[in-house]
């Protein structure tokens, strides 16, 4: 009798946790390069090469799921943040969706990537509004396959003077301090979160903290205390959740550090001491989150997907070339790790996604693939005529053999920033490059010279050729808006006749 009712039990646990669907949390990172960790991301013929800034910075959690879990050496999002943060919404290209450079916080009117070099200016017809709500959205999904959607920390889908200003019109039902904005306007609780102390100015200032004004709790631990709170509501209510945890670290400003860690940095100071600080405090974050997913006993069924928006903002050439904004690996290249919160290899939820513990992939993935992947591990449905761009790499969270993406990105950055009107496609160890102003070309190869040292576009012009074409021709199928003439108006594409 006693194992007849064992067996029942065992078989009604099996079946209610084959209806329950796994929480999901997207920890993002602002402004995060590979090498503003104490986790290696830079391997060598399949070993791990550590950097001084590995020592240098203090990712204690970061590396517990490392550990845990899987991480991606050859992980990429766009160069600046809204355009990876739209295509993170939407599964599309940025030269699809058209946000193509960041987007102001309040006004729509304003062109944030207008540049004229000469004879070419940056194009008109960006969406300087922002996210498009016309497309199918990764809350609205979720939504729909009965998951509770929380936001906390840095939005950055539209102006505020646009309805994807604000994350509820967007598929989230609870939003904590997320607005137009790329930054806040401070870090520090007793400045009200804002920089008017400094500039007079609150176009920076982030919204829906007012319980912490005035006081010293800092802006990572305050929207991590607010997130908490909310996923405990959502467990309590007994749905799945999906909470997208983006914080506004470790994005400038960084006047001011964060007192809980400054006795960790004796050698630094300054701003040095302020971003070693925000980087350490987003870790903290990030544990106190697995830790409160521990608590509420839900651990072993949410799955952690922890990513960058953007290459560095800080570290120039850690280890890649240049930084955030560049046509350069090191303003593309982002650290990825996934694992589950409390990895159980017999709980059934881990059975249907095992993800090898202390694994590295070393495939190309981007910030397009990770909305049809959240979904499709949500079990969530995407509409059969939603234009997607980005591949499901689910199969590369558990390790299954075989090519599951092309090995290619594509960027596309007709504006100014750190480097002006470029486009870049990378197709497995090459990468091309076109500089829209001067009509140059650079050709590099990534296995042998990661770090873009010597351009080959000289020594290799069949292979500059072959990549060119077909760079154009994605740009032009996913009807990219080129740079324009100054005195004719037209559209300007790479010209391949200068090869």
């Amino acid at each position: 009798m006693k194992i007849i009712v064992a067996i029942l039990f065992f078989l009604t646990c099996t079946a209610s946790w084959a209806d329950k669907r796994p929480n999901i949390l997207f920890f993002l990172v602002d402004d995060m390069g590979i090498g503003d960790t104490s986790v290696p991301f830079l391997y060598r013929d399949g070993e791990a090469q550590k950097i001084k800034l590995n020592d240098l910075y203090r990712t204690p959690n970061m590396a517990k799921l490392a550990e845990s879990g899987r991480i991606f050496t050859n992980a990429y999002s766009y160069s600046v943040c809204s355009p990876t943060r739209i295509s993170l919404m939407t599964g599309q290209a940025a030269p699809r969706h058209r946000v193509t450079t960041w987007t102001h916080p309040k006004q729509s009117s304003i062109d944030t990537g207008l540049v004229k070099t000469g004879k070419i200016r940056s194009p008109a017809n960006w969406r300087v509004t922002g996210l498009d709500r016309s497309l199918p959205l990764l809350p609205q999904l979720m939504q729909q396959a009965g998951y509770r959607t929380l936001f906390a920390g840095k939005a950055h889908f539209g102006p505020d003077d646009t309805p994807s200003g604000d994350p509820t019109n967007l598929g989230f039902d609870v939003n904590i301090a997320g607005f137009g904005g790329g930054g806040p306007g401070s870090y520090w609780g007793k400045y009200n979160y804002s920089a008017n102390h400094r500039t007079g100015k609150h176009v920076w200032d982030v919204p829906g903290l007012e319980k912490y004004h005035g006081t010293d709790v800092f802006l990572t631990e305050a929207i991590t205390l607010e997130m908490n709170q909310a996923i405990e509501a959502a467990v309590n209510s007994g749905k799945s959740f999906f909470a997208y945890m983006s914080h506004y670290a470790v994005h400038a400003p960084w006047q001011y550090p964060d007192a809980r860690f400054i006795k960790n940095y004796p050698t630094l100071k300054g701003h040095s001491l302020a971003f070693a600080t925000l980087v350490e405090g987003m870790d903290k974050s990030l544990g106190d989150m697995m830790n409160k997913l521990d608590e509420l006993g839900v651990a072993e069924e949410t799955l952690v997907i922890f990513f960058s928006d953007n290459g560095s903002a800080w570290s120039a050439s850690a280890p890649f070339r240049d930084k955030k904004g560049s046509r350069f690996e090191g303003g593309v290249r982002v650290p990825l790790i996934v694992s589950w919160a409390k990895p159980n290899s017999r709980h059934p939820m881990q059975k249907n996604l095992a993800i090898p513990a202390k694994s590295v992939a070393h495939d190309m993935v981007t910030c397009v693939d990770l909305m049809p992947t959240m979904l499709k591990i949500a079990g969530a449905t995407i509409p059969q005529d939603a234009v997607i761009d980005g591949f499901d790499i689910s199969p590369y969270f558990t390790a299954t053999e075989g090519n599951h993406r092309p090995q290619e990105f594509l960027t596309h950055f007709p504006h100014k920033h750190r480097n002006t009107l470029f486009s870049t496609f990378r197709r497995k160890d090459w990468k091309i490059i076109y500089n829209y102003a001067s009509e140059k070309w650079e050709l590099y190869n990534l296995k042998l010279d990661p770090f873009e040292k010597t351009n080959m576009v000289g020594k290799h012009r069949k292979v500059a050729l072959s990549l060119a074409a077909e760079m154009v021709k994605q740009l032009d199928e996913q009807k990219a808006s080129y740079p324009t003439s100054v005195s004719s108006g037209k559209e300007v594409k790479p010209n391949l006749g200068s090869l």
